[in-house]
């Protein structure tokens, strides 16, 4: 049913910015800088202790700020984490932008677009909100994310890294700005999105195999997979480079001290069970914040459950503004700038006990088209999650498996292993069919291999889970919730190479998708 209008109402004045407690104004507006890496899991970063990770910048943003230990997408994919991170609304109050590839809706503006009205110099670098198409109502292509700066190149370390100079670039926009006039910024590193140079983490990162501490229990502990985790850590620390550089460049300039620096990634490692998954790996991110100028007591470890629908609204606030000055859609997400006034360390506000998680239809390889919905709530430990349509499975062949996750060498691997028929317990953890209901305890089950939803004396905790959840879900609106979750299968893919991709691959039709390898398909035997 509609959402009630008293209720509306209420949700609109509760998640509405004040600033009563920043008390920023518009002479001291906040500069911004957004540093989003793309693929990256919690806790792959220095300043959580991982060691085969090297990340200086992320680091010093955690030591000089605030180091978050539970940030979470509502979806772990690209573009609808992207549209969550712009618009301060869940994944399901965005229509087609649920989606990945999607058609970005007209009416959803973003806090970049809302700076620029504002009087903000607003740029980006490399990936902006992607992929997917962004027009006007007009059919002009927006920026959602602002103008592009993206001139400068440099030779990367590694062959699959982008050869953008994410920093130099960065520099050509503060170069571009007036001298009195507020910043904001998004910068978008590729990496560590796939593909790798394989074995670059050896090779040239000089590291070794035995570095690393744990291989989750969910892919196969050997060569491959450790030679995988590497490259990737290559990666991170190639966007940790630029962002060091631009941390320098604030600093050289005397512009350090009133930016709001935030460092996360969009969504999950690119690897089985988790990007494109709701699991625990997936959607929890790193972050850490700094704000010289707007921080009371830095150097603080917050446990605070945050959303990143709640980038947006502590943009708007940092900015000078109120929600209703930017005329963006109302948002459930809530400032963080009650973390930032506070000195406590640990959990600072009792009220930010959960997060809300969920997906529609994500990549390729789906007959029809259709997705495998998901709906999720993380509090107290705890991860519950509904699988709505779980008999969704390719009919005629019912062993192709979930495969909603780039090809790579440890995909490649799992699969190979099944068909062999020497392991066939990773496929089913990472490729298997999903049950309706999961439960994990996140604490001591990072990895959500086992489900507590249908063991004795979890029952009345699942049951309190799953009504808190879906409650919220019907006031924010949730189409899924409401009866009508058919229309996120019918919104089509903005690119005509993923259309249908399913049906014309295994007809042995040859399609563009190079995030696709030989070997992610049954028809296909491995090279």
């Amino acid at each position: 049913m509609p959402m009630n209008s008293s209720i509306f109402r209420l949700t609109f004045s509760t998640a509405l910015l004040t600033l009563t407690c920043s008390g920023v104004g518009a002479a001291e507006r906040a500069n911004i800088l957004f540093c989003i890496a793309d693929d990256a899991s919690y806790p792959h970063m220095g300043a959580y202790g991982t060691e085969w990770v090297t990340t200086p910048g992320f680091d010093r943003v955690a030591k000089e700020g605030l180091l978050f230990t539970h940030a979470y997408t509502p979806n772990a994919k690209c573009a609808p984490s992207r549209a969550c991170i712009l618009t301060g609304r869940n994944t399901w109050q965005l229509k087609e932008a649920c989606n990945h590839i999607p058609f970005f809706p007209p009416e959803f503006k973003t806090y970049a677009e809302a700076l620029a009205e504002h009087g903000y110099h607003v740029g980006k670098t490399a990936k902006g909100w992607a992929p997917g198409v962004a027009n006007d109502v007009s059919g002009k292509p927006r920026e959602l994310t602002g103008k592009a700066f993206d001139k400068r190149r440099a030779t990367p370390p590694a062959k699959a890294i982008n050869a953008s100079d994410y920093a130099a670039n960065f520099k050509d926009f503060l170069d571009a700005k007036a001298d009195d006039q507020p910043f904001c910024f998004w910068y978008g590193s590729t990496e560590p999105h796939r593909a790798y140079e394989y074995g670059v983490g050896v090779n040239k990162g000089g590291k070794k195999l035995s570095d690393i501490d744990k291989v989750f229990n969910f892919w196969p502990d050997n060569e491959v997979t450790r030679n995988d985790m590497l490259d990737y850590a290559f990666e991170i620390e190639h966007f940790d480079a630029h962002l060091v550089r631009m941390l320098e460049e604030l600093e050289s300039r005397g512009q350090l001290d009133n930016t709001l620096v935030v460092v996360t990634a969009d969504n999950g490692m690119p690897f089985p069970r988790i990007k494109g998954q709701e699991y625990e790996l997936s959607n929890h991110l790193p972050l850490a914040v700094m704000w010289p100028k707007g921080i009371t007591s830095p150097g603080r470890t917050i446990d605070d459950y945050v959303s990143f629908i709640d980038f947006a609204p502590t943009f708007v606030e940092a900015a000078g503004l109120t929600w209703q000055d930017t005329a963006m859609q109302p948002s459930p997400g809530r400032s963080l700038f009650d973390i930032f006034a506070s000195s406590k360390s640990g959990q600072v506000n009792p009220t930010r006990d959960h997060v809300l998680i969920g997906k529609e239809r994500h990549d390729i390889g789906r007959p029809n088209d259709e997705g495998f919905p998901v709906r999720g709530i993380v509090k107290g430990d705890l991860l519950y999650l509904q699988n709505y349509e779980p008999a969704r499975w390719p009919a005629g062949n019912p062993e192709t498996g979930y495969l909603n996750c780039d090809g790579s060498p440890t995909k490649t691997e799992i699969l190979r292993m099944r068909r062999d028929g020497s392991n066939e317990r990773f496929w089913k953890l990472c490729f298997g069919k999903r049950v309706s209901e999961e439960m994990f305890d996140v604490k001591s089950d990072r990895e959500c291999v086992n489900n507590l939803a249908t063991e004795t004396g979890y029952g009345e905790l699942k049951e309190r889970l799953r009504s808190q959840m879906l409650a919220e879900l019907e006031q924010q609106e949730d189409p899924r919730v409401l009866g009508n979750g058919e229309i996120f299968d019918k919104y089509i893919y903005a690119n005509e190479d993923t259309r249908n991709f399913y049906e014309r691959y295994m007809k042995g039709e040859k399609i563009n998708a190079g995030w696709v390898n030989k070997s992610d398909f049954e028809a296909e035997p491995l090279d």
